[in-house]
């Protein structure tokens, strides 16, 4: 199947091999470096998500590419689509919020009041931060309190990001990689050795 490339590969000089194998480096290293940078300006760990199941149908299906932002200071509304990780599960999860809650710091509780919130009206208006969310997928029966793992409301912690744009099923790659494991070690492996043959 790969005799060509093998024969190629036996032609190339250790030099060869070593400038090659520091541009395969290079590329990677790069794709890392965007991912970070992406991450950073839309302020998630996770700007890009695919959909893995159909409990958002049908808003989005199985495959569909999410693109995410989540700014500190944005407050979450009932009817946003948010994607929230808890603590332990392996996977982000892509629903729609339910209900709002907001939770007064300890301060504003015991009736402190500074000066500095008074003058910028933020008594009135609840921190972002101190936001509560319940969430429901779109095609499930019941809200997500069971997911949630012995917690009643996600907190800001928790919330990877809010959608604000989708690619239909261009994700479907990912899901093949994920259920095919396989596929996913033949194509980084055939991605290497082209990238060590191949002539400049």
């Amino acid at each position: 199947m790969f005799t060509e490339e093998l024969k190629a590969f036996r032609r190339l000089g250790f030099r060869h091999l070593l400038l090659q194998l520091l541009n395969f480096s290079s590329v990677i290293a790069s794709g890392l470096m965007m991912w970070k940078g992406l991450g950073l300006l839309t302020n998630t760990e996770s700007p890009i998500v695919v959909v893995l199941s159909g409990s958002m149908e049908p808003a989005f299906y199985r495959g569909d590419l999410l693109f995410l932002t989540n700014p500190a200071h944005e407050r979450y509304h009932t009817g946003d689509i948010t994607v929230y990780k808890i603590p332990g599960a392996d996977i982000p999860i892509v629903h729609r919020v339910l209900e709002t809650h907001d939770v007064l710091p300890a301060t504003k509780r015991k009736g402190t009041k500074r000066k500095s919130d008074e003058e910028s009206g933020s008594l009135d208006q609840p921190s972002a931060r101190n936001q509560l969310l319940l969430t429901k997928g779109d095609n499930n029966p019941v809200d997500d309190i069971d997911l949630y793992n012995g917690i009643s409301w996600l907190e800001r912690r928790h919330i990877v990001g809010k959608v604000r744009g989708f690619l239909p099923y261009v994700g479907y790659i990912t899901i093949a990689m994920n259920d095919f494991p396989q596929l996913k070690y033949a194509l980084l492996g055939g991605l290497g050795l082209l990238a060590l043959i191949q002539r400049e």
